[in-house]
This record gives structure tokens, sequence and C-alpha cells, in this order.
């Protein structure tokens, strides 16, 4: 056994134990405390398996799923930022990188470049796995908030016009799932959880 190797492995291991310090916006189900981004990771990548029936193209669930578990790994640097918060994003990129920079560095080289590239290739957005992926990173918070008659659309004065430039690009990694979120945000709007703010044409 490489020492120096596991050493490593087991200094990556416990530093992303951080992770579950690292709490959203989201509400668990049944109007729980705010999720952490553990929680967040581990749910999403359950969701891909369960759900995968509902990808747009032949993917590699594995594949996505060590995607979903460390795409937020970042955070323990760089913080959550909200979905909606149009300053956090602004710098988000910038601080998510350097972050991967320092975490991904604390492994092997060929764990920290598997890894590394993963993480590179959920944020370009451009293949399947990460479509696929994206698509759980919008579906599971939807779906927890949702359960929740949409307390976190709410507490934050939400718009219809927000939501929809994020969960619209669901259907890059599942047409069916994105159906089944446009539907339901509908009646959330209906309901007064979501604000309507889209300009009404006459017919």
């Amino acid at each position: 056994m490489d020492r120096n190797r596991l050493q490593k492995q087991i200094d990556f291991i416990l530093e992303i134990d951080q992770e579950k310090e690292i709490y959203r916006q989201t509400h668990l189900s049944r109007h729980g405390r705010n999720e952490n981004d553990a929680e967040h990771a581990w749910h999403m990548a359950i969701c891909a398996y369960l759900l995968k029936e509902y990808a747009n193209e032949k993917i590699d669930i594995g594949k996505v799923m060590i995607m979903c578990l460390i795409h937020d790994v970042v955070e323990i640097d760089a913080g959550d930022t909200y979905a909606y918060d149009s300053e956090g994003l602004k710098t988000q990129k910038e601080r998510e990188e350097k972050a991967a920079d320092r975490i991904f560095g604390l492994l092997p080289d060929d764990q920290r470049d598997e890894l590394r590239a993963l993480f590179e290739e959920f944020e370009a957005y451009e293949t399947a796995e990460a479509k696929f992926a994206h698509a759980m990173d919008n579906f599971q918070p939807f779906l927890l908030n949702h359960s929740n008659g949409g307390g976190d659309w709410r507490e934050h004065n939400v718009s219809i016009s927000q939501v929809l430039g994020r969960q619209t690009k669901t259907g890059l990694g599942s047409e069916e799932l994105c159906g089944y979120v446009l539907e339901k945000l509908e009646e959330h709007v209906k309901s007064g959880d979501i604000r309507e703010d889209r300009i009404k044409t006459a017919e």
C-alpha cells in the first residue's frame, strides 16, 4: 500500500465532509429544515438513478451519479449561491474554479484529474451526462419546494420568469421531466406561490 496516496485520499474524504455544513435555501420535504449540500448531492444522485429512463439520450448513469455527488464540493470554499441571486451569480464561476483547484488538488494526481474533468464536464453542460445531471440539479430542489407548497418561492418572492429561466433548461437533459415541472409550476402561479410577471399580449 502506498501510504502517501492513501493519506491524500483520506485528506480529500475528510475535507468534503464539510459539505454537510453548507446549507442551501431549499427546505427538506415535510417542511423540514434547510437541506445541506451533501444531502442535495446524495438526493440528486438517487434521482438520477431512478429517473434515468427519462433522459433524452443514452447515458452512462454511473458517470452521471458521480457528477451529482461532486458538483457542489466547491461550495465548501465558494459557499452556496442561490439560483436567483443575481449578484452572487456574477462571481460564482471565479469562486468555484479557485475552490476546485484547492479541493480536488488534495487528491493523488490521477484522481484529481479524473474528478476535476468530471466537474468541468458538468460545468460545460455539453454531454448527455452533463445535461442529465443538470436536469437533476434543477429537478431535485423543484421537487422539494413543490412538496412543501412552494414555500421557498414565496419566501424569496420569486417570479415565474426567474423559475422558467432555470427550469426550462431541464429539458436539455429530459424533455419528459421538464414537461412535468412546467405543468406543476403553472399550478404554483395560479395558487400565488410564484409571482406572475409575464407580459400578457392581446389575443
